[in-house]
């Protein structure tokens, strides 16, 4: 048995559709390099190229081209469909107010099923003309922006983002109040695209009060994509369970991606983490230890946490993230429901899961749920459960169309 192996990680999802939207509505000529193709930011794609982009993949080069100087020349109104793209639908939606045009935007039953009232209220408070379904997909949007103060609780970060980069185009100021926020380290993302481009706005420390100057604008440029730390913690995981060393290429270090902490859990439950040139190497623990872990800032961590706790020789409690539970599913109540088939001592809280030890684990029929998070959860934990069978596995292709293809790789490179 090899007990090293290496793999390199494909584009962020979240770094790429913000890339995306920039491009988009800079009014210009963008590259985007090391993007993620995949159905979420393939949607979002989609949707642009309706508005009126050109947007073209040179596969030989790696890179998105994106000419956005005919965005809303059409002023007609439009419906765009983001299929099971949160990060699309919410983070288009305050942009879109912006072409001057009625847009609504529908989604699959899932993305249907996630609830888009807060922001909805937002932008009825700056001006925006708003209508939904009782709170959810569809919803029909018509702007400008005027401006003014807004308060809203963040149980997804993406409500936030949403309105920082939309009140850049703002027809004046824009002041936000978010006496709740969850998912902080996204909110750094969004940041960290608004300082590239020179956005003009404060901020405070907890990220709770902002405010932005309106009447801004984006500039067209080069942009680049970092690895998917989303993605690439179902092979830390991997490492982790076998016990392992694996080097896992194509991550920034300074990346302000959030589930970049899950190399920090793992720390702590003794696996040997090391930053190697352009990347970083998890190397397994003979004995991972438990603990309680506050996961509200990786509420998409929670699945492979999940069935890596099962490998701990103590109860492991994941706590604080209970926006996990409007995720593509309820995925505290999925978890739970699907690790109790394996034989799993798990015990459903209404904010998380506690995992206890558990010697006898056994195959099973798995739901996905159409959730790609738990349908690569449960890939992985079938490398060291024989007899578990998932249904769905197509839906990877949401945010990581080569996992399998990945998975295969590094099974082959440590067997050999």
């Amino acid at each position: 048995m090899n007990e090293n192996a290496t793999i390199w990680i494909p584009g962020s999802k979240s770094q790429t559709i913000r890339a995306l939207l920039i491009a988009s509505f800079a009014k210009g000529i963008s590259t985007i390099r090391n993007p993620l193709l995949s159905s979420d930011t393939c949607s979002t794609m989609e949707a642009l190229r309706a508005l009126g982009v050109d947007i073209a993949y040179d596969e030989e080069k790696n890179v998105l081209n994106v000419d956005s100087r005919a965005l809303g020349i059409r002023g007609d109104a439009i419906t765009l469909d983001l299929g099971n793209s949160g990060t699309g639908t919410y983070l288009l939606l305050g942009l879109a107010t912006s072409l001057g045009r009625r847009i609504t935007i529908t989604g699959d039953e899932s993305l249907s099923n996630r609830p888009v009232g807060p922001l909805a209220d937002a932008y009825r408070a700056l001006g925006a003309k708003v209508k939904t379904r009782d709170g959810f997909l569809p919803i029909t949007i018509e702007g400008p922006l005027k401006g003014g103060k807004v308060e809203i609780e963040c149980r997804t970060s993406q409500y936030l983002s949403s309105l920082l980069l939309s009140a850049v185009l703002s027809e004046s100021d824009v002041s936000i109040h978010c006496p709740l926020l969850y998912e902080k380290p996204y909110v750094a993302m969004t940041l960290s695209w608004l300082d590239s481009q020179g956005i003009d706005y404060e901020i405070s420390p907890d990220y709770l009060t902002s405010h932005v100057r309106g009447a801004q604008h984006y500039e067209a440029g080069e942009f680049m994509v970092s690895g998917d730390y989303s993605s690439a913690s179902f092979f830390f995981a991997f490492a982790a369970m076998h016990n392992i060393k694996l080097d896992i290429l194509g991550l920034d270090k300074d990346d302000v991606q959030g589930d970049k902490r899950v190399l920090e859990i793992l720390s702590m439950m003794g696996c040997s983490i090391k930053w190697i040139e352009n990347g970083v190497s998890v190397q397994g623990a003979d004995i991972l230890k438990g603990g309680t872990f506050d996961i509200n800032d990786i509420p998409d961590a929670l699945p492979i946490l999940s069935v890596l706790a099962l490998y701990a020789s103590e109860e492991v409690r994941l706590t604080n993230v209970p926006q996990a539970r409007i995720k593509e599913t309820d995925r505290i109540k999925a978890m739970h429901d699907e690790l109790i088939k394996l034989g799993a001592d798990v015990i459903e809280e209404e904010d998380g899961l506690v995992i206890k030890p558990c010697a006898e684990l056994h195959g099973a029929d798995i739901k996905g749920y159409k959730d790609h998070r738990i349908i690569m959860a449960f890939s992985i934990l079938s490398t060291r459960i024989k007899g578990i069978r998932i249904d769905d596995t197509r839906h990877v292709n949401v945010t990581f169309p080569s996992f399998f293809d990945l998975l295969e790789h590094v099974q082959k490179e440590v067997e050999a």
